[in-house]
């Protein structure tokens, strides 16, 4: 479902711009609001005892420029703590799999200067994977996949991940196989796509220093076969992952639990395996700028626990590179911004986990919680909002920031002709 990035671009605070903003003044010596609000999403989804959705962070480019973005995403964030970092292997050839020299090398700086941080690879399982190759010649792929004539690639690809110190890596093998984008997708032959998927797993745990962690993960949904045909076996799998964008067109998030191979089956899936889950890939699609599906994605994250998510962030999947999303940007930010949860996570990486002081939000910069309770008025003034305008919900550090909440005039459509 990864698409090619086209362009980068820098989200900005002003989400409604085009509407007509009036300002509720807070009442002099009003309560400092709390920087975390919990808005758990609408349905059935039970607001969570512990926020689980601190282990967190977005795809930002592939490169060393993705690697710079995660510090200017936390400070958007009020001083999150992103611990986790996704890039993706090129699949353009069998050099690119194998973890060509260069390439990995500023991913690996950036997880070994924290042991409680984790690194995400999604590793591609032929070359040629993006050029749409027919079934029959993936079908020949596979049988030399299962016939084990590329375990050497993979191998190499472990020698070069323990080399940079970065064993522990989450390997994303083959991702969305069970879809038709990749040349390394699975329906055209799933028993031969598993025992390809065994000798590659074989081949990188053969490595000695590896400790990695493999992370099947399918696109939500029946695509073009079921995701479950191409399961290869609990021995072989340590996390059950899944790819899950805002789609197709018309579908409501209840319905995206509920469809076949969706989001609930998922779930018990993986409790059925003893197996944890993560979400590599997920983000708006095909429904817009939806904000529903952000405050309902992040509540089915906090309540279901991954080991670890990954927002796919530019455009159209996107809140902070791609301005396109601006009411569920604002959903995101809201919802996790100062996020930082020193809880340790279901299925934590393998090196130990060592104290980390909180990282300081960079301009704008967010007031900190006071230590002690704040003297409270006596009789709290309720703002009331000027007519035709109504009240947005927004973050409350947001509201501290500006001073006061903000409303919406309903009449713009009228005055921009």
């Amino acid at each position: 479902m990864r698409q090619r990035r086209h362009r980068a671009t820098t989200f900005t605070t002003s989400v409604l711009a085009a509407g007509a903003l009036c300002s509720l003044a807070l009442a002099p010596g009003a309560d400092t609001p709390h920087p975390r609000v919990h808005q758990p999403g609408a349905g059935s989804d039970p607001p969570p005892a512990h926020p689980s959705v601190a282990h967190f962070g977005a795809f930002l480019d592939s490169g060393a420029l993705g690697v710079k973005r995660i510090a200017d995403l936390e400070k958007w964030l009020g001083g999150a703590d992103i611990r986790v970092g996704h890039t993706y292997l090129p699949g353009n050839n069998w050099s690119d799999i194998e973890g060509k020299a260069g390439f990995l090398d500023d991913w690996a700086t950036w997880r070994r200067a924290r042991a409680d941080r984790t690194l995400v690879l999604n590793v591609p399982m032929q070359a040629l994977n993006e050029v749409g190759l027919p079934d029959a010649r993936v079908r020949q792929l596979l049988a030399h996949g299962a016939g084990g004539d590329y375990d050497e690639h993979f191998k190499k690809l472990a020698e070069r991940l323990v080399e940079l110190k970065i064993p522990d890596t989450v390997i994303v093998l083959g991702w969305e196989m069970n879809g038709t984008t990749y040349t390394h997708r699975c329906g055209p032959d799933p028993a031969a796509w598993k025992k390809y998927w065994k000798n590659a797993v074989t081949a990188m745990r053969s490595v000695p220093g590896q400790k990695f962690r493999f992370d099947f993960a399918p696109s939500r949904g029946r695509d073009a076969v079921p995701w479950t045909d191409c399961y290869p076996g609990d021995d072989l799998v340590d996390i059950v992952g899944m790819d899950s964008y805002d789609q197709p067109p018309g579908q409501n998030f209840d319905e995206q639990v509920k469809e076949p191979y969706g989001l609930q089956q998922h779930v018990d899936f993986a409790a059925a395996h003893k197996k944890p889950i993560s979400y590599p890939e997920w983000g708006l699609f095909r429904n817009g700028d939806n904000p529903e599906y952000m405050r309902r994605m992040l509540a089915w994250m906090d309540a279901h626990q991954p080991v670890y998510n990954t927002i796919t962030d530019y455009c159209p999947h996107g809140v902070w590179e791609c301005t396109d999303n601006p009411l569920a940007s604002e959903v995101y930010r809201s919802l996790l911004f100062g996020r930082k949860d020193p809880t340790p996570q279901p299925t934590a990486p393998a090196t130990p986990v060592t104290p980390v002081a909180p990282v300081t939000p960079a301009v704008p910069a967010a007031p900190q919680p006071p230590t002690a309770p704040s003297p409270k008025p006596s009789a709290p003034v309720t703002p009331t909002p000027p007519a035709n305008c109504s009240p947005l919900d927004l973050n409350p550090w947001v509201e501290y920031w500006i001073g006061g909440k903000l409303c919406l005039r309903l009449d713009w459509y009228s005055r921009r002709s």
